[in-house]
């Protein structure tokens, strides 16, 4: 790829996630409130890999909203494009936890200043001095940041910009799963790279057979890397006639999941921009998915994800462990 003023920009959500963590003395529960939203997780992830990142979204003229600018700033995310909005809140998502670390999520979007993104706010110069532009589903549940998105999409396409799409599937925010699963098919028809969880497969495909599934996407969409994320069952990289599969770094340390998907699309983007996408062999994608795994491990030992992403060198220290 020729030199870009950003290696990765996304476009979506940066919200204020409440966390669990622990009780009062009169039996009610604390909450944290921590930096987040998956576009912006991946890029302070990338940005602890070295790379120059950018984020294109809205949050409110609130404190939360001044808050999560400086969070984005001090992780070393370019915020030339996060707009203040000066009526509508910024947006805030309740997050409870499960004992085996899963999470249900209760938003308070309605609406919530990163619906409000329209795309003359979109910077397109700053989108075309990058070189992948990575985008999920949260930007398209509402028309007015739904036509951001796909202007921005457009223009990346355009610009030749590698494409990176999580669906990041929240089910409640959808006024139909029918919307949901229209929304997710237009963003698999412009992506060069597909993170997909296990559900999400299932929700698109209708099989839990997930080399299935990559079969029936393939049919209908020309997307060269697909990665399947499948929890406590670990990962697979499907890419041109190969699958490669690599197992968990399951620990006991485990608090919630929250951002793990998060750092495993970023380890995976950092190794496409070190690497390249054209001709990975399967020694390569073993490589990759391996130490997308064990990052996305370390997260889930962490409360919250955006301010506290490992670095390379504990990820490679924590493979070495392993081994």
């Amino acid at each position: 790829m020729n030199e870009k003023l950003f290696d990765v920009i996304a476009l979506g959500e940066l919200l204020i996630d409440f966390t669990e963590n622990g009780a009062s003395e009169q039996g009610n529960a604390v909450y944290e409130a921590n930096p987040g939203g998956a576009p912006c997780n991946v890029l302070a992830m990338l940005a602890k890999l070295g790379k120059k990142t950018a984020f294109i979204g809205k949050v409110g003229q609130d404190q939360f909203g001044l808050h999560l600018k400086k969070t984005l700033e001090e992780a070393g995310i370019d915020t030339r494009n996060l707009v203040l909005d000066e009526k509508v809140r910024t947006t805030l998502a309740f997050v409870h936890t499960f004992e085996d670390g899963d999470r249900d999520f209760s938003f308070y979007r309605n609406p919530g200043a990163d619906m409000m993104l329209t795309k003359d706010e979109v910077q397109m110069d700053v989108l075309a001095a990058s070189r992948i532009f990575h985008f999920g589903t949260l930007s398209s549940t509402h028309p007015g940041v739904r036509e951001a998105t796909r202007c921005a999409l457009a223009k990346a396409k355009e610009d030749g910009l590698l494409i990176s799409f999580d669906p990041n599937l929240r089910e409640p925010l959808w006024d139909s799963l029918e919307d949901a699963r229209r929304e997710i098919s237009y963003g698999m028809g412009f992506c060069d790279i597909l993170k997909i969880s296990d559900n999400e497969m299932e929700f698109m495909t209708g099989t839990d057979d997930y080399t299935k599934g990559v079969e029936i996407l393939r049919e209908t969409y020309s997307i060269p890397l697909i990665l399947v994320t499948l929890g406590k069952e670990g990962s697979r990289a499907y890419y041109k006639d190969w699958m490669v599969e690599v197992a968990p770094f399951l620990q006991e340390k485990t608090i919630e999941t929250t951002g793990a998907g998060d750092t495993f699309c970023a380890s995976i983007l950092n190794y496409v921009l070190e690497n390249g996408l054209d001709d990975l062999t399967q020694e390569q994608l073993t490589e990759m998915l391996t130490f997308a795994n064990a990052a996305a491990s370390l997260i889930t030992t962490r409360k919250g994800a955006l301010r506290v992403m490992p670095e390379k060198e504990e990820v490679q220290k924590f493979i070495q462990s392993r081994q």
